[in-house]
């Protein structure tokens, strides 16, 4: 069954795209590019209500294995 998510496709696109184009525009090496984005992951997560942190940080990764 595929996933529904209550964001269109066009504004996760355009999200990813501008993170995307910082990376590029700074230069990023990929070591550093996921530093960045897994240090901006854990800011995201910290501001989640602390009894659901596991929940959404196990689904997260298990989404993040899947797309490998």
């Amino acid at each position: 069954m595929p996933i529904v998510s209550k964001y269109s496709n066009e504004r996760v696109e355009k999200i990813i795209q501008d993170l995307l184009d910082v990376l590029v525009k700074e230069e990023v090496t990929p070591d550093l590019a996921l530093m960045c984005l897994g240090n901006a992951v854990t800011n995201i997560i910290a501001q989640v209500p602390a009894s659901k942190r596991v929940a959404v940080t196990d689904n997260f990764t298990k989404a993040l294995k899947q797309s490998i």
